[in-house]
């Protein structure tokens, strides 16, 4: 650790040392002893670098485990990432892809490998990322969800729910991303509005008596069209109810169907009903037995359950055939404009198809019923309290859960297959042998398709500790640290993981996986658009910790744009709003941004303008700090005894209470390193602000209202103690020391300065680590503390202070203070110099102001730079002055001496003269009937509002002119 304290705030110049001491050191393990306090890191994608949403939700995240480690709690943060099956196998394969490979040449052991060997140099970026951050997690436990541990609880859960007769395959209709040629799920699916078209096309009936007009926006799917459905109470089309209509280029017949889910007031009215291609039509073909016919490959192409002369045909293609072939036949009613919403894959950027296909299911209904329950109970807390109706919604509208993808890399099925097709689950080849009594003369071969990287991700809870390997679960504390204390996620994955691990760690644990889940919003830019590379407006935590050039900026945000009117644009764009680049603002000033913004509203506008003034509280503090340190250099606190601190201490005094184990005993009391005994004033009302605020702090961390902490923690920080304290303790510092009160009075304010100093570095601790640690350094062995960092010192509770007999302190220092800020407001707007002395009367003055007066006349003279202080007898024989109240007593700075009277009478004629001209304005608008009749009711209010402030501003100038007569 350093020694001295810098003369400037740089966090490049501590940060990544403090946090190499930090992991060193071994802190950041859970001690193993006191109340357990786990939470679970949402692994990231190994492939994944660090984005704002990460960095959003890490810091809030750490903050809460330094701030629960501080108070002495066990703190668990498990570590771990996520193996992202499609993710890693598309980056694989895009680097197999520069030497001229394909997957399919090493074949699937050796794709894996190939994954493998990426993993081990690549794989871990992310988790260096996070560190630069201050990502205070336990590394030596991280779990990632392929290795050895968590593979095997993959296996043995889908065993398991298999048994349960709770895990199927079948065919039904999944999302389908035709360049990965796999199934994907609905978190992977991006709906966006697009410019389309919609075709109305017309259907004849089969017995030759009219025609029905479809209209569809995927024409090409009509070849699989099962039926043409209308509403039942349609009177137009009841008497068509049963019969048929031929359906066109194929010659199929296919009936008419009524159904509730037709609208009747869109199109026409009749739709057609494409069950192998469509999810609402599915439902609809498994309600009146329509059949299913598949018209694509997995690859999208036309195959042969369409007429032969589209086979073959990519889809789009097939479109643009069918749309021609329907225009002959004049089958062509009408094309127009029609805005849709296209769903497209997340990872490729391509037209999702619904598509029947066999894939694993996991029977949902039961689950979710005892998932929903745990939450209706309270088992496990949903904050914001709201989210319940969104969980509620969804757990009772639940479906059958595709869990299987047609990849290499993943968690393989765990099923095999004979010859003749039958199926047979196992833990592996040998107990399927074994159990089903097949020797070695009956072939097998393993399915070939992996489990969804959700699958893996719902064990999460319990896969990172151990189970279902009981030795393991006893080495990694299951019993301890499950369930953990705390979730912190995005409302988006609500149901694809939170829902999940509550159903699947209830099912195979009997317990629940965490007790609460903050939900939080999305990261957004200042605008509140979503960050996305195509719209350019991403932006990196690390450019944000450490700064970035504008050309650098520009080239990472243009860089893989294929198109070059998007780049340029792109260009424009962050040239303009970044002309000299990103600042470094440190990873601090980053961190107390996240949990500013950390509202419970659904979405974050993050704004680089707070960075930067979040950037000046750290410095704000780091120059507080060294007010303090030059403020008691060379002194020592005495200890109870009268002796000075370090020999009480030196001689193993109890007062020391420091431990140099890594784990001090929980929340050992501070007031036994030296808590102040104040002397005066300003010193008792600090203390009471101090503990205000940390009772405030304690409400706020329980309600995890992180901008309600931010605000607290930065208001008694820059407020309270680097602006009006710093000031307050002046007076004693710089007083007469010559007298045993006046040195008791320094003494004691020093003491009281490196307490609070301590105690607030503390309390700020887990939102701004770095910075800190830094300063807390310098400060803890002043007060003779000797733990080796702030993460073990206890975190300030408001049960430390005392405070209970300063509340008249509290009042008269509000009074002094109310003093200080008026005159210093007369003196600036009088542009009185700051070296020169001013005299103060002082009118209406009540027997308590005389009191307070009397009282804090040393400090008023000091502070505002007083000559002398006279009580009026008579307000009314004042002298010309400029004036103002605090509280019904007035103060009066005579003006002979501090300003030119005739240049005075003359700026002030002039303003009036001014201010006159605009009341002018305002009577000649509100007296005009046509302004007061046709302008907007806002304007002619905002008007009205004008002439109001104009009229007091009138009478303010004028009363200061009659002075000057």
């Amino acid at each position: 650790m350093t020694d001295t304290l810098a003369p400037s705030y740089d966090p490049k110049q501590f940060e990544t040392r403090l946090y190499e001491e930090w992991e060193r050191s071994g802190v950041f393990k859970p001690r193993g002893e006191g109340e357990p306090y786990t939470i679970l890191l949402p692994p990231p994608n190994v492939t994944g670098t660090l984005h704002m949403g990460h960095a959003f939700q890490h810091t809030l995240q750490d903050a809460l485990i330094r701030y629960h480690r501080m108070r002495g709690f066990d703190a668990l943060w498990q570590m771990g990432s996520d193996h992202a099956g499609i993710a890693t196998e598309m980056v694989v394969a895009r680097n197999l892809s520069r030497d001229g490979l394909t997957r399919d040449d090493l074949g699937r052991d050796g794709f894996i490998e190939k994954v493998w060997e990426w993993k081990q140099h690549s794989g871990d970026t992310i988790e260096r990322q996070m560190r630069r951050l201050g990502t205070s997690g336990d590394w030596t436990r991280s779990v990632f969800t392929m290795d050895p541990m968590a593979a095997d609880a993959v296996v043995e859960a889908f065993v398991r729910l298999h048994e349960q007769d709770l895990v199927y395959r079948g065919q039904r209709l999944v999302n389908w991303d035709p360049v990965l040629k796999t199934a994907i799920s609905d978190l992977e699916v991006v709906n966006e509005e697009e410019d389309g078209f919609l075709w109305s096309i017309s259907y004849p009936l089969s017995d030759g008596s009219g025609d029905l007009i479809v209209a569809t926006t995927r024409p090409e799917t009509m070849l699989g069209d099962t039926a043409v459905m209308v509403h039942p109470q349609d009177e137009r089309y009841v008497h068509l109810i049963g019969k048929t209509v031929t359906l066109p280029l194929t010659g199929r017949q296919i009936p008419v169907i009524a159904d509730d889910y037709v609208d009747r007031e869109f199109g026409t009215g009749v739709v057609k009903v494409t069950p192998a291609h469509d999810f609402n039509d599915y439902q609809v073909g498994q309600r009146h037995g329509l059949p299913l016919i598949n018209i694509f490959t997995h690859a999208a192409a036309v195959n042969g359950n369409a007429p032969e002369k589209y086979r073959g045909l990519d889809r789009f293609d097939a479109r643009k055939a069918v749309l021609a072939d329907l225009e002959s036949e004049g089958r062509l009613v009408e094309t127009k404009p029609h805005k849709l919403q296209v769903p497209r894959g997340d990872r490729t950027g391509q037209v999702i198809e619904p598509y029947l296909t066999d894939q694993w299911f996991v029977k949902m209904d039961g689950l979710a019923k005892r998932g929903l329950e745990l939450v209706e109970k309270g088992e496990v807390k949903l904050v914001p309290a709201n989210w319940i109706n969104t969980y509620r919604h969804w757990m009772e509208n639940i479906q059958d859960w595709c869990i299987s993808r047609q990849l290499w890399w993943g968690h393989r099925i765990p099923a095999w297959y004979d010859d003749d097709g039958r199926i047979y689950v196992g833990r592996n080849e040998a107990e399927v042998r074994a159990k089903h009594g097949l020797g070695h003369d009956v072939a097998l071969s393993q399915d070939s398709d992996v489990l969804e990287t959700w699958f893996s991700s719902q064990l999460w809870p319990f896969s990172t500790m151990g189970w279902p390997n009981q030795q393991l679960m006893e080495e990694r504390g299951f019993d301890r640290y499950v369930p953990s204390s705390v979730l912190v996620t995005g409302f988006d994955i609500i149901f694809f993981w939170v829902a999940r691990m509550i159903m699947a760690t209830d099912h195979f644990t009997g317990r629940v996986p965490f007790k609460d889940v903050y939900i939080h919003g999305l990261v957004r830019d200042a605008h509140g658009q979503k960050m996305s590379k195509s719209k350019g407006n991403v932006l990196d935590p690390l450019d944000l910790i450490d700064g970035i050039s504008l050309d650098d900026l520009v080239a990472k945000r243009t860089g893989g744009l294929m198109q070059p009117k998007m780049a340029e644009k792109i260009e424009k764009a962050t040239r303009k709003e970044f002309p000299e680049g990103i600042p470094a603002f440190g990873a601090d000033a980053l961190r107390f941004t996240i949990a500013a913004l950390a509202t419970h509203g659904r979405d974050i506008k993050f704004d680089l303008g707070r960075a930067e003034g979040y950037k000046n509280f750290c410095n704000k503090l780091w120059n507080a700090t060294r007010f303090v340190l030059m403020n008691t250099e060379g002194f020592e606190i005495p200890s109870p005894s009268g002796r000075r601190w370090r020999e009480a201490t030196d001689e193993g005094s109890e007062n020391s209470n420091a431990s140099t184990s890594p784990h001090p005993h929980p929340n050992p009391s501070p007031e036994g390193r030296g808590a102040p005994s104040p002397k005066t004033d300003a010193e008792r009302w600090i203390l009471a602000q101090l503990a205000k605020t940390t009772r405030e702090v304690e409400q706020h961390f329980a309600a995890y209202r992180f901008d309600l902490l931010t605000q607290a923690l930065y208001e008694f920080a820059w407020n309270d103690f680097c602006d009006w304290f710093v000031e307050l303790a002046k007076p004693a510092l710089n007083g007469d020391i010559t007298t045993d009160e006046g040195r008791a009075a320094a003494d004691s304010t020093r003491h009281t300065l490196l307490y609070v100093l301590e105690r607030l570095l503390s309390l700020l601790h887990p939102l701004i680590p770095f910075v800190t640690e830094e300063l807390w350094q310098q400060v803890a062995p002043k007060l003779g503390i000797s733990e080796t960092t702030i993460m073990l010192r206890p975190y300030p509770q408001a049960g430390d202070f005392a405070t209970q007999d300063y509340a008249a302190a509290e009042a008269d220092v509000e009074w002094l203070k109310a003093m200080v800020t008026a005159l210093r407001k007369i003196r600036s707007e009088l542009n009185v110099a700051p070296s020169k002395t001013v005299p103060l009367l002082l009118a209406d003055c009540s027997p308590v102001d005389r009191a307070r007066v009397a009282r804090f006349d040393s400090q008023l003279r000091f502070l505002t730079r007083l000559d002398r202080i006279d009580v009026l007898a008579d307000a009314g024989a004042a002298p010309a002055a400029a004036t103002t109240l605090v509280g019904e007593l007035k103060l009066l700075v005579p003006l002979a001496g501090l300003v030119d009277l005739d240049a005075e009478r003359t700026r002030l004629d002039k303003e009036l003269k001014r201010v006159d001209g605009e009341i002018g304005k305002c009577h000649g608008k509100l007296a005009s009937e046509t302004f007061v009749a046709n302008a907007p009711a806002a304007v002619v209010e905002q008007e009205r509002k004008r002439l109001a402030d104009w009229n007091l501003q009138r009478e303010a100038l004028a009363t200061q002119r009659a002075k000057l007569q």
